[in-house]
């Protein structure tokens, strides 16, 4: 009875903290006054000799790409901190991140979100004692799989994004998109395409008011996709052709 009633303890005040920790994160991380620190960690879905060599040849460079695209699009905003992130590229990893599960059941998302944020706090080197660090994990796999690649996420309790990518020179540039994406969703972003992929209008498009509307020559970020017609988009191949949208701004906190 004794042991019930200490369980019962640790729960609710393992729960009490979880949710003490996630309200701190996410005042701290929409906090644009100083740059938002976000470490890209890179893993090697298999065990393959070209994903290697791939991770080894990433540098900080492949990255920086991030930063500068978010300064351009918070200018535009007239967001006061011309640098509102630090993008920087961590240690490869060894260990694969909790996969995500098939079943879309609420009770098995949760528990799947609780595996992976235990799992982020011991495979995130130099983030221990920040509260606003965002995780970002890359997983590689191998281009010529040419298979259907896992969900890619981002978590806003836990500040955590799980991107999956290729890893191919030739993609690094629509991995960095993919990387931004979630990076968006961990301070707040929303989802901006339906259920086939296509963007969303108004909100999806990066110029809504265009005239003519079709096709967009940039891709809303949160939608990922330029629509070239009301049915059909491409992806957006850079950061380049993306835009963070009105919406998008005031979800992370940029405009009112």
């Amino acid at each position: 009875m004794q042991w019930a009633t200490a369980r019962k303890f640790i729960l609710a005040s393992t729960l009490v903290i979880t949710l003490l920790v996630s309200a701190i994160q996410m005042l701290y991380s929409r906090n644009w006054g100083v740059s938002l620190p976000v470490i890209v960690y890179p893993i090697a879905a298999t065990d393959d000799p070209s994903i290697h060599r791939y991770i080894d040849n990433l540098s900080q460079r492949d990255f920086d790409i991030i930063d500068t695209w978010m300064s351009r699009e918070a200018a535009r905003y007239k967001v006061p901190n011309p640098t509102p992130t630090a993008v920087s590229l961590g240690p490869r990893l060894d260990t694969l991140p909790p996969a995500f599960p098939q079943s879309e059941h609420l009770a098995w998302l949760i528990l799947w979100q609780l595996r992976m944020r235990v799992w982020a706090a011991f495979n995130a080197p130099g983030t221990f004692w920040s509260w606003r660090t965002v995780r970002m994990y890359l997983v590689l796999h191998r281009p010529e799989d040419k298979q259907v690649l896992p969900h890619s996420l981002g978590l806003q309790k836990g500040l955590i994004g799980l991107v999956h990518g290729f890893a191919d020179d030739r993609q690094t540039a629509q991995n960095t998109v993919v990387v931004a994406h979630e990076l968006l969703h961990t301070v707040g972003a929303s989802d901006k395409y339906d259920y086939i992929g296509n963007p969303v209008f108004p909100h999806g498009y990066a110029s809504p008011n265009r005239k003519p509307l079709h096709p967009q020559r940039s891709a809303e970020i949160m939608a990922g996709r330029i629509a070239i017609s009301p049915f059909s988009s491409v992806m957006a191949h850079s950061l380049r052709s993306s835009r963070i949208g009105p919406t998008t701004a005031r979800e992370i906190n940029w405009i009112e």
